[in-house]
């Protein structure tokens, strides 16, 4: 039988009542083999009981907010707490997961709707961002339960985040960094050589660097934990060509800030330059961060544990930094093959004499 207004039906005999509460669906059992007035009668006491929060059905009624605004003040906790580069990108990272979830509470974010928006991302050739994506609306339900906002089971805490290629490691040959170099101007060929030589994040890093923290009599420089991805502050050694390049930009600065615009000011972005120095340098695949990558690239083909590296560029743990140890083994293969290639006599399938010319050589023995 049709559902009426008043959400009873029959049912293989049996009349049930159901509606809707606080996003929650409910089906209740009114009874067999009765009629439609006394199944009436019955769904008003139960209804008013799930209203009231007397049965199990329905409890007692639980916190809950809309996801929108469970966002706003997951952005505001960013604001507050951390950088200002990364309260800015889950800004963006929030933007598709309002599109999906905004009009909805907490409560009716089901595990299969937090899939359903997986499964759409996927589609949509999302594959990194979407575990990017699903972390932060992880860390919203958390943080909304933290601060009891919300009472129910966090729907993204088990999540499985697809699987993510690394691709090929781009980093620049010493060719390549000569052709940078000179397609740069300053400021941007102090930062790109911070980029190489320190291991600095150009945007984040470098260009938050201030005189103070440069220490040249010293040869380091310290990159402070305000600015630091892990949050920790890190100190890293100056070598010669660093620490020349740093000194001539000393000598004709004027502000607190290492990296200036012409003005004066504080540089905020190189990005716009470097593109275009790459486009002067034919180079192609390159970005800011490829930099980094030339850093630690060269530390570990030149002999440098994954450790110390680690350690310089500020990676967290050692696993971030094995992806640069498959580069040495070509490095080293190189290095045996030169064994091999100053390697008197030479013996190759090819230099080999016949068989009839070695038993000729034995029978002269004999």
């Amino acid at each position: 039988m049709a559902r009426r207004g008043d959400g009873i039906y029959l049912r293989r005999n049996t009349w049930r009542l159901e509606f809707i509460h606080n996003g929650e669906r409910h089906i209740v059992t009114l009874g067999r083999k009765i009629t439609r007035t006394a199944a009436a009668e019955i769904a008003q006491v139960k209804r008013a009981a799930i209203l009231k929060g007397e049965l199990g059905i329905g409890g007692k009624k639980r916190r809950d907010i809309p996801f929108d605004t469970a966002a706003t003040e997951f952005l505001t906790w960013a604001a507050a707490n951390k950088r200002p580069k990364t309260a800015g990108c889950y800004k963006s990272i929030l933007k598709p997961l309002k599109e999906f979830f905004g009009g909805m509470t907490l409560s009716q974010i089901s595990p299969f709707l937090v899939e359903k928006y997986k499964q759409k991302r996927l589609a949509d050739g999302k594959k990194v961002a979407v575990n990017r994506e699903l972390s932060r609306l992880r860390t919203l339900f958390n943080l909304c339960i933290t601060w009891k906002k919300f009472e129910g089971e966090n729907p993204a805490r088990r999540f499985k985040a697809a699987p993510e290629s690394r691709g090929r490691i781009r980093y620049l040959s010493e060719g390549e960094e000569t052709a940078l170099l000179g397609a740069a101007s300053e400021p941007l060929r102090t930062v790109i050589q911070v980029g190489i030589h320190a291991g600095l994040r150009v945007q984040s890093e470098a260009l938050s660097l201030t005189w103070p923290n440069v220490d040249l009599k010293g040869r380091a420089l310290t990159v402070e934990d305000r600015f630091s991805k892990t949050g920790e502050t890190r100190t890293v050694p100056l070598n010669s060509v660093l620490l020349e390049a740093l000194g001539r930009l000393k000598a004709g600065s004027e502000g607190a800030h290492v990296f200036l615009t012409r003005k004066g000011e504080p540089l905020k972005s190189i990005r716009t330059a470097f593109d275009t120095a790459c486009e002067h340098a034919k180079l192609t695949g390159v970005t800011p961060h490829v930099l980094r990558h030339t850093f630690a690239s060269r530390l570990v083909m030149r002999g440098a544990d994954l450790r110390t590296v680690m350690e310089l560029g500020g990676w967290k743990s050692l696993a971030m930094v094995q992806r640069y140890s498959h580069l040495s083994q070509q490095h080293k293969l190189e290095a045996v093959e030169l064994l091999a290639n100053n390697s008197t006599p030479k013996s190759t399938p090819a230099t080999l004499a016949p068989a009839q010319e070695v038993e000729r050589k034995l029978s002269a023995v004999k």
